[in-house]
Parts: structure tokens; sequence; C-alpha cells
């Protein structure tokens, strides 16, 4: 590993820990020559995952992006930053663990549908109603209704 510092090649890893998500490995490294330490994660790489719109344009799967919308959804909610990456790490992780190289954007609305339905009736409307485009009040009504019905179904 080359020394941010300096550029010397040769640098020790003084210490190594898996991170508590355990998704990396932190390790703390010395330079051999000007002695400076410094920390590097590594990170398990993934294979690419394309994204299909709806318009049918094809784009890299960007977990920011359902981390924005699921972001949007929560604005003035009681749900904490930690619940919302954690929702956007399930959702990528379900993903890439049936080993899809492209996915459809709908599908990945869905999944986020399915998560906020569970965790916040507010976000679970506010993304519904920009996801299925509603543009009138009857369809918005109709949101809330199925949600009632299948909030007390539980």
């Amino acid at each position: 590993m080359k020394c941010p510092y300096c550029g010397y090649y040769d640098t020790e890893v003084i210490d190594s820990r898996e991170s508590p998500d355990g998704d990396s490995i932190r390790r703390r490294r010395a330079c051999e020559s000007c002695k400076k330490r410094f920390t590097t994660y590594e990170k398990a790489d993934f294979a690419d995952i394309t994204v299909i719109k709806r318009n049918g344009a094809r784009e890299p799967f960007d977990k920011n992006k359902v981390l924005n919308g699921i972001m949007k959804a929560c604005e003035k909610r009681a749900i904490s930053r930690e619940t919302m990456d954690k929702l956007t790490d399930k959702i990528e992780m379900r993903i890439r663990s049936k080993g899809i190289k492209e996915i459809d954007s709908r599908r990945i609305g869905d999944m986020v549908v399915k998560e906020l339905f569970k965790l916040d009736p507010v976000a679970y409307i506010r993304f519904v109603s920009i996801y299925q485009n509603f543009d009138s009040p009857e369809e918005f009504r109709k949101a809330v209704t199925l949600f009632k019905k299948s909030s007390k179904s539980k």
C-alpha cells in the first residue's frame, strides 16, 4: 500500500478490525519511511448491476439514488439516517444475493415501497405518490385506503 503522505510503497499493517456492519475491514497502517499512520478500508468489489429505466435507458445501479428517494420520503419524519442507510443496504443486498445483473427500476421501486410500508405510513404514502406518479386526489385516496386495509390485517 502506497503511503498517502510521502508516496513510499512499503507500509506495515498495525491493526485490522471488521467494521460494525461487517461490510468492510478497517486497517491501521504505518509508513516505513516517514512513520506517519493512516487508515485504509477493504471492501468487497461486486459485479456491476444495470438498471433498466422506464424509458428503456440503461444505467449502472447507484445505491445513492435509492437512498435519496428514501430520504425524500422520510423527510421530517422521526426516522434516523442510520435506519435509512440500513434499508438501502437491505435492498441492495437483496438484489445482489439473487445474482441479478440487470433489474428494472420498477422492481427496485417495489422493494422500496414494501420496506417503507413496514417502516412508516407517511413515508410510504409520499414515496408511492411520486413512484406511481399520481395524477389525481382519487389515486392518492386509493393508496391511503389500501394502506389502512393492509395495516389493519396485520
